[in-house]
């Protein structure tokens, strides 16, 4: 049995000798039409079985990630002494419901935009979506935790710095004005890891992935100082930091339980958590102006969690040495330094104006189970139609080309 990486570590096994039946990728969809401008700023690339060839010094490229063949006709990245198996259910865009499942899966059984810029800016044509922000996935976790594990740190920091050098030659490079430059860095060592996005941010990266939950992954919690040099180098660079669910595990559930649906159920809890942690690490209050997305959580926990942050400061008696500014409440933070994303919230849209307008974005999260792709125009629609124009082209796609120093077509809709 395998552990597999949703996002660094998850409670989930998988048989890598298990070998499921493949039915074959459905007929490519028609082009959708287009009504509005859109910029998802949750998506994931499949990095692909030449990334890392040619992109190591030389000591270590035969270290390297390589994508070996099963004795049964299953694919797994092998790294470090570990394999990471493909599963299904990380890439389904144009594979039959039956196929949906946590099975391991081939580079031929998946969808070629999954892994190829060229197909993917062809699927991003086809759902009209204009721009994306593309998340790490299976051998390198969602942000980056995989590497910073490598028993030999050299090794890992080598294998990392590849992965940024290739998605900006190679994802970002031959379409600069459709994929949003986001990296990953070194979290095993906080002043390493900050040179890293330093490196990044002087040649155009404009976002990072961190941890949501540092400690879940063993490391420093934001509470502990350990992340102040990372911090600060956001801070400093105009730097976007990205908290996706599950970048450091999943959310808890019974040995006897439906893991996978409750996990996945849960995805709007997990990040009210992590939002009141780092509301409460003062981050946002040390470094005015941070910015912070989180990414996959939804937005329905939103005005939920600004009620109870003001309630505890006014209300109760809690030690309020932990915040040093006592004329700013903690709603304040939430409002001004954390950007949401959504993909179907339509119990909490009416109440988009507690959770700021300026603030709220929209997500496709191609190729996942949750993904609206094809079909993301029909989506929005559905939940947007009868909002005011204002509202819909600030949600749809102002507030993340903003947010991410973005470029956006000569044409904008609606």
């Amino acid at each position: 049995m395998t552990d597999v990486e949703v996002g660094s570590h998850a409670p989930f096994a998988i048989d890598e000798n298990e070998r499921a039946v493949f039915h074959g990728l459905l007929p490519d969809p028609e082009p959708r039409p287009v009504r509005y401008t859109v910029i998802s700023v949750d998506d994931h690339l499949v990095e692909p079985p030449d990334m890392f060839e040619g992109r190591l010094p030389a000591q270590f490229q035969d270290r390297a990630p390589k994508v070996i063949e099963l004795d049964n006709g299953n694919e797994a990245w092998e790294f470090d002494g570990q394999r990471y198996l493909q599963i299904g259910l990380n890439a389904v865009a144009g594979r039959p419901r039956e196929d949906w499942n946590m099975s391991p899966t081939r580079f031929d059984e998946i969808r070629r935009g999954c892994w190829d810029i060229h197909e993917r800016v062809r699927d991003m044509d086809i759902n009209g979506v204009w721009a994306s922000v593309n998340f790490p996935s299976q051998i390198a976790g969602f942000c980056g935790s995989v590497f910073a594990r490598t028993r030999d740190p050299e090794l890992g920091l080598a294998v990392l710095k590849a992965w940024n050098d290739w998605l900006f030659e190679e994802w970002y490079g031959p379409y600069p004005e459709r994929i949003v430059p986001m990296a990953i860095t070194w979290i095993a060592d906080p002043e390493i890891g900050a040179a890293e996005i330093r490196r990044n941010a002087a040649r155009g990266f404009v976002a990072v992935t961190l941890p949501e939950q540092p400690q879940r992954l063993g490391l420093p919690s934001l509470f502990s100082g350990y992340w102040e040099p990372i911090i600060a180098a956001c801070a400093d660079t105009d730097t976007v930091i990205n908290l996706h669910v599950g970048s450091s595990g999943l959310f808890a559930s019974p040995e006897d339980g439906p893991a996978l649906e409750l996990a996945a159920t849960m995805f709007p809890l997990h990040s009210a958590q992590t939002a009141a942690e780092w509301v409460w690490s003062g981050v946002p209050v040390r470094y005015p102006d941070v910015k912070i997305a989180l990414s996959e959580g939804g937005i329905g926990w939103v005005p939920m969690l600004l009620d109870r942050l003001d309630y505890m400061f006014q209300q109760s008696g809690y030690d309020r040495t932990v915040w040093s500014e006592p004329d700013l409440l903690p709603s304040d933070v939430l409002l001004r330094n954390f950007w949401f994303c959504t993909i179907d919230d339509p119990s909490t849209l009416p109440l988009r104006e507690r959770i700021g307008i300026d603030h709220i974005m929209v997500e496709s999260d191609y190729p996942h189970a949750d993904s609206s792709w094809p079909d993301t125009q029909d989506y929005l629609h559905r939940r947007f139609k009868d909002l005011p124009v204002e509202d819909v082209r600030k949600m749809t796609h102002e507030n993340a080309a903003r947010l991410f120093r973005h470029p956006l077509p000569a044409t904008t809709l609606p």
